[in-house]
C-alpha cells in the first residue's frame, strides 16, 4: 500500500491538518476542549458512515486519533473519559513522549486472523491432489470433492499452496504482523491485534501495514505550534528522504514554506550524516577486527534498538557513533544554544530517540514528513507559489550525506570515507532493509560469516525513503534521491567544512 493515496491515508491527513489548524488558531483551554469534542464531526460529516459500520463508531475512532496527534494517551475502554482528558499536560511545549509510543485503537481493529492457510472457492477437486501428497502432517483431506486442511494439524509450511496447480490454496497473515520483524504483534483475548512492547521498537512498520488504519503512533503537532506561538526560536533539520514527499518542492521551496508555518530556519540532516560517516569510517578502521569482529551502522535508531535487544552480546559491534539527527543539533546549537530544534523526517522510531534520556539529542520536536503535510495544509501553503531561489538551496552536504536516505547509502558513504582516508584498505559490506532481514543478518554474523564487516541495518524496505512517516512511492523517491545527491557540490562526506566539529559535538 506504500505510495498509493487510500481512505486510511486520507484520514490520517485530515487529523493532522484539522489538529495543526487547531493549534495555530486557538489559545483558549476551554476552546481546545471543545474543538477536540467538534472535530470528529468535521473530519466525519453526515449523518450515515461510509468506512464503517456505523458512523458513531467511525467518529469514536477519530476522537482517539485526536489524542494521539496530540501525544495524549489513548482513552481505556471500560471507562468514561473526556475527550479532552490530559489536555492541560498536552499544550505544555516541552512535553515529551509518553509510552507506548506505538497504539493499538482497540475498536478499530478488524480481528484479522494471525496466519492461516485456507483452501478457496477456486478448489477443482482434482485427481492429482498435489496438495495432500506434500503435506508432512497429513493435514489435507477432501470433503465432498473439494480439498480441506484440518487447522489443529497444519503447521502453514506453505508446501500445498505452491504445489496447488490451481492456486487455489492461499496463505493469508494479518498485515500488521506480517510487517513487523520482531514478532511484537499477537492476539488478544478478543483476536485484537496487541503489542509486546519489551519486543516493539517503533519502526512504524505496522501501522502503515494496516489496512483499517488500527495502529497509530502520537504526535507533536500540538506542542511544537505552542512552542512556536510563545515566540520560541524553532529551528527545523530536515532530512534528506523529504526529496519527492510534496508535489514540486525544492529545498528552497521547502525553506520558505516552513519559515510560512513559523520556523526560524532550515537546515539538512546530511549535514550531521557527513559527520556520521567520518566518526564511522574511523571506528571501523581503528576496531575492526582488533576489537570487534564487525561493526553495525548506527543512524536507523528502530536497528540498532533490535540488534542490541536481540543479540545483547554483540550491543558494542554497533557503532556508537551518534545519528545524523543528534549531530545535526547538536551542531547548530553550537551557534544557537537558545534554540529549539525539530527534526523533521520520515520515521517514527526518531519520536523515541529524541526522547530519551541516556543521549542528550538536543531535539525538542519530532515530525514526519505525513505530519508536516497537515501544517502545510493547515496554514494553506502553496507549494507551486513557493518562490524557487537558487541561493536559498541546500549546500552544506554532500552527495553521500544525502545518499543515507536510501538502503546501502550509509555503507557506501562510509566505505567512500575510508577509501579518502585509507585507499589501500578493503572494505567489505553486508546490509539488510527490514527488520526480519536485518534479523538474518545478525545471525550471519553471530555465526562467525560477517567478521570483518561494515553491516548496515534499516529498519524500513527501502531505508529512509520508505519509512513510516513518508508520504510518496518510495521507488519514485529512490529516483529523485539519485537525482537530488548529484546536484551537491560536494561528493564525498570527509569534503565536510564541519569535520572538525566532530569532537566537540560527542559530549
Amino acid at each position: 500500500m506504500r505510495g498509493i493515496y487510500t481512505p486510511v491515508t486520507n484520514i490520517r491527513r485530515k487529523v493532522f491538518t484539522e489538529v495543526a489548524r487547531m493549534a495555530y488558531e486557538v489559545n483558549e483551554m476551554s476552546d481546545y476542549a471543545n474543538l477536540m469534542r467538534e472535530l470528529p464531526y468535521k473530519i466525519i460529516p453526515g449523518e450515515e458512515g461510509s468506512l464503517r459500520s456505523s458512523i458513531f463508531l467511525e467518529r469514536a475512532i477519530i476522537s482517539e486519533r485526536i489524542r494521539l496527534a496530540m501525544g495524549l494517551s489513548l482513552r481505556p475502554l471500560d471507562e468514561s473519559v473526556p475527550a479532552s482528558e490530559g489536555l492541560e499536560h498536552s499544550v505544555i511545549a516541552d512535553k515529551y513522549y509518553e509510552p507506548p509510543l506505538i497504539n493499538v485503537i482497540k475498536f478499530a481493529c478488524n480481528r484479522c486472523p494471525e496466519k492461516i492457510i485456507k483452501v478457496t472457492a477456486m478448489c477443482q477437486g482434482c485427481l492429482a491432489h498435489p496438495c495432500q501428497e506434500v503435506c508432512p502432517k497429513h493435514a489435507i483431506s477432501f470433503r465432498n470433492g473439494k480439498s480441506h486442511i484440518d487447522q489443529s494439524l497444519c503447521v502453514k509450511c506453505g508446501r500445498c499452496v505452491n504445489s496447488c496447480p490451481y492456486s487455489a490454496i492461499v496463505k493469508t497473515e494479518r498485515p500488521c504482523a506480517a510487517a513487523c520483524g520482531m514478532g511484537a504483534i499477537h492476539s488478544d483475548q478478543y483476536g485484537r491485534a496487541d503489542i509486546d512492547y519489551d519486543k516493539c521498537v517503533s519502526c512504524g512498520m505496522c501501522l502503515v501495514n494496516c489496512p483499517f488504519g488500527a495502529i497509530v503512533d502520537k504526535g507533536q503537532i500540538f506542542q511544537l505550534v505552542q512552542s512556536i506561538k510563545r515566540g520560541d526560536k524553532v529551528i527545523a533539520i530536515v532530512a534528506p528522504a523529504f526529496i519527492n514527499q510534496f508535489p514540486g518542492m525544492t529545498p528552497s521551496k521547502l525553506k520558505e514554506g516552513m519559515r510560512m508555518l513559523g520556523f526560524c530556519d532550515v537546515e539538512e540532516v546530511a549535514i550531521g550524516a557527513d559527520l556520521c560517516t567520518i566518526d564511522e569510517a574511523k571506528d571501523f578502521m581503528e576496531e575492526v577486527p582488533s576489537k570487534h569482529p564487525f561493526m553495525g551502522t548506527s543512524c536507523c535508531p528502530a536497528w540498532s534498538v533490535m540488534a542490541k535487544k536481540l543479540f545483547p552480546e554483540y550491543a558494542d559491534c554497533i557503532s556508537m557513533t551518534m545519528t545524523p539527527m543528534v549531530l545535526t543539533a547538536r551542531l547548530i546549537k553550537k551557534d544557537h544554544p537558545d534554540a529549539r530544534i525539530c527534526f523533521v523526517g520520515p520515521c517514527s522510531a526518531k519520536k523515541l530517540e529524541a526522547s530519551r534520556r541516556s543521549v542528550r539529542s538536543e531535539v525538542d520536536f519530532v515530525l514526519t514528513f505525513e505530519e508536516l503535510m497537515g501544517l502545510f495544509e493547515a496554514k494553506e501553503v502553496d507549494f507551486a507559489s513557493l518562490p524557487n531561489s537558487p541561493e536559498d538551496a541546500f549546500e552544506s552536504a554532500s552527495a553521500d550525506g544525502r545518499g543515507f536516505a536510501a538502503s546501502g547509502g550509509v555503507a557506501q558513504a562510509v566505505v567512500n570515507a575510508i577509501k579518502k582516508m585509507d585507499p589501500d584498505r578493503e572494505v567489505k559490506v553486508a546490509n539488510a532493509q527490514g527488520l526480519a532481514d536485518c534479523r538474518k543478518m545478525m545471525t550471519m554474523a553471530k555465526a562467525g560469516k560477517y567478521n570483518g564487516y561494515l553491516l548496515e541495518g534499516m529498519a524500513c524496505p527501502g531505508g529512509c525513503i520508505a519509512g513510516a512517516g513518508t508520504l510518496a512511492d518510495p521507488a519514485k523517491s529512490a529516483a529523485m534521491l539519485n537525482k537530488y545527491k548529484n546536484e551537491a557540490k560536494m561528493k564525498n562526506s570527509t569534503e565536510t567544512p564541519y569535520k572538525d566539529s566532530i569532537s566537540l559535538l560527542k559530549y
